[in-house]
């Protein structure tokens, strides 16, 4: 088997059966790959076997490799106690690197400590939440430090791989310093401009759109679990912000005078760093547009209308879902590449659909 190729044989404990370590369980089983499930919390252990993401750990057991998934405050007295428990591989999939290597350095079976993390997750938590699906396709960060075995490495790669992710090799500091680009400092700016939505009056929130669903998304987040986060990595979230709040001076500064070229050149920036991230499949972002189909709010519509998007011969890129607060009607959006959307409007009308650009 593959798995046993990239050297992933088993039984893998995992600590921690919340959303992560939960799905980690059930992409190894999915895969052939015997779990062994630990939790401070025995719910979510029952919870989590029940789910099928293995059984819970014996005194017996003697694991191949050990998954730390438990909160970032707690992170480094687990692997301490992992390492020194068995002469397993131990790897964790907190959201901080740095931290916790520093927490586990002086080890004495350090070597055997390799840091990880997986760009996967939700806004919901617990082993509900879970998903064995959790990882496919996506990037997962590999953190060997100077002293890490190198055996140790490949095993924890071949764990992203047989999870569907794709390992990504980072030192422990660039991962943090990549995270806090790409996570943690967009995490707080989406929290900032959702927390201006708390208290507004409810005819401002009757206006609200897919554009400010789409900014304050991930602020639904855990404040609890971000804010260990966020701290465990306040080096490199400071200076990210530091150059944040410069920016924003300058957006205060052309708003103020009324400066529309100063203003439209930062918009810019953000118009350049939305095309920087990389599209489907790792490569460029593609130029796309926007068709929109009024959606009736009943059952097998959804199914219909992408049926006959599908039948138009157009791929779709993208889709996104806004409802009329004062009709039972949906918004759907339908993002495609660029001068394709007119075979797409054509072949939804035809079929008697009410859209637009």
């Amino acid at each position: 088997m593959a798995e046993q190729q990239a050297g992933l044989s088993g039984p893998v404990e995992v600590i921690g059966t919340g959303l992560l370590g939960t799905s980690i369980g059930l992409a190894l089983r999915r895969a052939g790959i015997g779990v062994l499930l630990s939790d401070a919390n025995p719910e979510h252990v029952r919870t989590a076997v029940g789910l099928g993401a293995g059984r819970p750990r014996q005194p017996e057991d003697r694991p191949q490799l050990v998954v730390v998934a438990v909160p970032p405050d707690h992170l480094g007295e687990v692997i301490d106690r992992a390492l020194s428990a068995s002469d397993a591989v131990v790897t964790d999939v907190g959201s901080v690197k740095s931290a916790p290597l520093a927490a586990v350095r002086g080890h004495p079976r350090v070597a055997r400590y390799v840091g990880s993390h997986p760009m996967a997750g939700s806004e919901r938590s617990g082993p509900l939440a879970a998903s064995g699906v959790l990882f496919d396709g996506r990037p997962w960060a590999v953190t060997p430090h100077q002293a890490s075995d190198a055996d140790a490495a490949a095993l924890v790669a071949a764990l992203a791989t047989v999870c569907g992710a794709v390992p990504i090799e980072l030192s422990p500091v660039e991962h943090d310093r990549a995270v806090a680009r790409t996570s943690h400092v967009p995490h707080l700016l989406a929290a900032l401009a959702a927390g201006r939505l708390a208290d507004a009056p409810t005819e401002h929130l009757a206006l609200s759109g897919q554009g400010v669903r789409d900014v304050t998304r991930v602020a639904a987040g855990d404040p609890a679990l971000y804010g260990q986060i966020v701290t465990a990595n306040s080096g490199a979230v400071l200076d990210l912000l530091t150059e944040v709040r410069d920016r924003l001076d300058a957006v205060i500064e052309a708003v103020e005078a009324v400066d529309r070229p100063a203003l439209e050149g930062l918009l810019a920036e953000g118009v350049a760093g939305t095309r920087a991230i990389p599209g489907k499949h790792g490569g460029p972002t593609r130029v796309t547009e926007s068709i929109f189909v009024a959606l009736p709010d009943h059952p097998g519509e959804l199914a219909r209308v992408f049926a006959d998007a599908g039948a138009s011969g157009v791929n779709i890129e993208d889709v996104h879902m806004d409802h009329d607060p004062g009709r039972p009607v949906g918004l759907l959006e339908l993002t495609v590449e660029e001068g394709r959307g007119e075979q797409l409007l054509a072949s939804l009308e035809s079929k008697g659909w009410v859209t637009h650009r």
